[in-house]
């Protein structure tokens, strides 16, 4: 059955993708539960962090064509508005005040490579690809591509990403900077979970209010940039999740932040 299967891993929340007959390419199913749970999350303190994975070894191949072709006899008004469902996951994952990783194995394509740039973290296996391939059948790209790779890629790579539609191997992603951690074979979840169990030793509120400064950094000039992180800064001194964090370093021992996470 195609959809969401939804996992609580420890700390981690994994999110997968179960249309493995279709390369786990998009359902309604999946796009908008994720989007929900994304959302969720957020209000979960005992959740470190989210894990986007596909089920049987691949991530997502996008949209289905066997979908998409019924959209052309739909009003332009009404594509933009399913267009807008892929969308809403898109902000949930940017939104998620918990670090949002990508799992990687097989491959991401089309607007599976989308949701796996959307993520903070992107962890893939040494052997799977990214494909950008909408050109290919005479489509522009959507779900954040060309916002994502214009993000963390040079302008030349994007467009050659963009225009061939090629598959990617994540190797070269890697070595570019847009994924943080290269994986063995089957070992892409394994390493997205020890991620994950990491970010449980920080600060709750901490690591939400540094994702947030870091998403809008882009768009600030340096003075907003500067008051934005003067202003978080000064709360979080006063807080008691600095008063711990301190506190333990002062006195040679680990943190525990799981007061804040209740």
């Amino acid at each position: 059955m195609s959809g969401l299967i939804v996992e609580r891993r420890g700390p981690v929340l994994w999110l997968i993708n179960n249309n493995p007959a279709a390369r786990n390419a998009l359902t309604l199913e999946y796009t908008t539960g994720a989007a929900r749970e994304l959302r969720a999350a957020s209000d979960d303190p005992g959740i470190s962090a989210v894990v986007l994975a596909g089920a049987e070894g691949f991530f997502c191949a996008g949209g289905d064509l066997n979908v998409l072709i019924k959209r052309r006899e739909m009003p332009v008004p009404d594509r933009i508005a399913t267009i807008g469902i892929l969308h809403e996951m898109i902000r949930a994952i940017r939104a998620c005040t918990r670090p949002v990783i990508a799992a990687v194995e097989g491959g991401a394509a089309g607007a599976g490579a989308s949701i796996a740039l959307a993520c903070d973290l992107v962890v893939a296996e040494r052997d799977s690809y990214f494909a950008v391939s909408y050109l290919r059948v005479g489509l522009t790209p959507d779900g954040g591509a060309t916002a994502f790779l214009s993000e963390c890629l040079p302008r030349q790579l994007a467009n050659e990403i963009v225009m061939f539609g090629d598959k990617v191997p994540a190797e070269r992603l890697f070595a570019a900077g847009a994924v943080n951690r290269l994986a063995e074979p089957g070992q892409a979840g394994a390493e997205a979970q020890a991620l994950g169990e990491r970010l449980h030793g920080v600060g709750p509120n901490a690591l939400a209010g540094a994702k947030g400064l870091i998403a809008q950094a882009r768009d600030n000039d340096l003075d907003a940039q500067l008051d934005a992180e003067a202003r978080l800064m000064a709360e979080a001194q006063g807080g008691a999740e600095s008063g711990e964090g301190i506190s333990a370093f002062l006195e040679k021992r680990r943190p525990d932040f799981t007061k804040f996470r209740t």
